[in-house]
């Protein structure tokens, strides 16, 4: 059994931040789940343009309001607290919070707590990680 405490993860170091997000990493690849499972939170007033080629994403809003806008079709859903969207083909989308987003993300497969961001949104495969 794996039992972790938000604040003890965040003194440890295992978050990934930019400018406009930090993500907690709760669980990660090394953890054996076959999945990793992260706190992300987006600021206030941000946009983010992401396409998670190499990975599966399902997020579910805790806290916030923004929307989401389907680059491949246009279509743009709101996103509040109770609203959850999967990313099932890897589909390139625009992530923009109206307010501070806090969200509950599940990547499969699983990230190591090293990846970040590349130009095109994505994150590199697992294999090509170091």
């Amino acid at each position: 059994m794996i039992v972790r405490d938000f604040d003890d993860v965040v003194k440890a170091g295992n978050s990934v931040s930019d400018a406009d997000w930090t993500s907690v990493r709760m669980l990660l690849a090394d953890d054996g789940m076959g999945f990793s499972f992260h706190i992300t939170f987006l600021h206030e007033g941000s946009e983010h343009t992401f396409e998670y080629k190499n990975h599966f994403e399902s997020v579910y809003c805790i806290q916030g309001k923004g929307s989401i806008t389907d680059l491949a079709t246009g279509e743009t859903h709101q996103i509040k607290p109770g609203t959850m969207y999967a990313l099932n083909e890897h589909d390139r989308h625009v992530l923009r919070a109206e307010e501070e987003l806090v969200m509950a993300c599940v990547f499969n497969p699983p990230v190591t707590g090293k990846e970040v961001h590349r130009e095109d949104g994505s994150y590199a495969a697992p294999e090509e990680v170091s």
